[in-house]
């Protein structure tokens, strides 16, 4: 992604980012989900099309809504 405009690093930064905030609470440890979604993001780290960037980005903005709607349905109800 070095060849990528610096404003899709920065996003992908940041999505990286808030996807590993939320795998704190993830059922299976923080460690699993650590190691799995580093090993997420560093097969895509050979791109440099921005627009299979742009997808890859896409594609983790609907994994953090699915993983969030996941933990809000867990949510215990009182």
């Amino acid at each position: 992604m070095s060849s990528a405009s610096p404003t899709l690093r920065h996003q992908v930064v940041r999505i990286y980012k808030d996807l590993l905030f939320l795998g704190r609470d993830y059922p299976q440890g923080y460690d699993y989900y650590r190691t799995r979604l580093r090993k997420a993001f560093a097969s895509q780290r050979h791109l440099t099309d921005e627009d299979q960037i742009r997808k890859g980005i896409t594609r983790a903005e609907f994994v953090k809504k699915e993983i969030e709607a996941l933990y809000y349905l867990k949510r215990p109800v009182f």
